[in-house]
């Protein structure tokens, strides 16, 4: 609180958004459980939203300066705070219009350290929100991702195809085998649990569902089902319905980066970052990454073959 006389502080960051939908699309495709904490981090670059499963999974969303139409930052370093992840989507949500494209004004912190959401386009009314921030948790665990070598281990697959597969592959308590190999090149996602189920994706055969495919060696690596459905559950519709490929990079020690790409462009509306064909740029685009751990066995089963 203020004291008289003296000027309030202002705030790290006041930035507009003018396309909710497409953010809140971005942080549902994390929110993969009921009650989950993130954490925000702030900096000059943009915003970063971290959720994670302790020593397990790990998401981020990134959303980048140039996605906002207004983007004042004016705190030193990267400040962070927690907010519940369902609390802030719903939010945002309550700004979000089927079918129109709303704009909002976000900033931080308020008087008392809250995220503080407002309407900006309509002159007769405004809808204002604010969001009890906290001390975020400490990151427990540096996913440090490494490449498993000098050849990338990764293939690119279309989004829906990705979803399906793993959703086919659901046993209660299973894990799932992630298998390249390069001749013939192909993927095989293996699940075991009350039997055995395999989805191969082959790089010849499926050219329109497997885009991208670089491996110079076979490796196998296992994931705890639930994890790796949690990469996929909540793919917004609209990365669906644009038929986006997802990719899928195995890093050093079987680590699993999944990443997709959310549209953040307003809806049938021309945007100075859409060209005539309908090419978006990359600043239009918020990122998605998951991180995996593998399942590792004490006689290292896991490691590449």
């Amino acid at each position: 609180m203020s004291s008289s006389g003296i000027e309030p502080e202002s705030p790290d960051l006041v930035c507009q958004l003018d396309n909710v939908q497409g953010v809140v699309d971005a942080l549902t495709s994390v929110r993969w459980k009921k009650q989950q904490h993130a954490v925000l981090e702030l900096s000059e670059h943009g915003i970063v939203l971290i959720v994670e499963e302790t020593a397990c999974i790990q998401a981020k969303v990134y959303l980048q300066r140039e996605l906002f139409v207004k983007y004042e930052y004016s705190a030193e370093g990267r400040p962070r705070f927690g907010v519940s992840l369902g609390l802030f989507v719903d939010c945002l949500n309550t700004f979000s219009v089927q079918g129109h494209s709303s704009a909002i004004e976000i900033c931080y912190p308020g008087p008392d350290m809250q995220l503080l959401l407002k309407s900006v386009e309509s002159s007769d009314s405004c809808t204002y929100a604010e969001i009890r921030t906290r001390i975020p948790d400490t990151i427990s665990w540096d996913y440090n991702f490494e490449p498993a070598g000098s050849t990338p281990l990764s293939f690119t697959v279309k989004s829906a195809a990705l979803k399906e597969a793993i959703d086919d592959l659901e046993w209660p308590g299973s894990s799932i085998y992630l298998i390249l190999q390069p001749s013939p090149p192909s993927v095989t996602f293996r699940g075991e649990g009350h039997g055995d189920l395999q989805i191969d994706f082959m790089c010849h055969a499926n050219t329109d569902l497997l885009v991208a495919f670089h491996c110079d060696r076979q490796v196998s690596h296992r994931y705890k089902y639930k994890f790796l459905r949690a990469t996929t559950s909540n793919i917004p519709s609209s990365v669906i319905r644009d038929n986006r490929g997802s990719k899928l990079t195995i890093g050093r020690g079987g680590m699993l980066k999944v990443q997709h790409l959310v549209s953040v462009a307003k809806p049938a509306i021309p945007h100075p970052h859409v060209d005539s064909s309908g090419y978006q740029q990359p600043s239009r685009i918020a990122y998605i990454e998951f991180f995996v751990k593998p399942e590792v066995d004490d006689d290292d089963n896991a490691n590449d073959t």
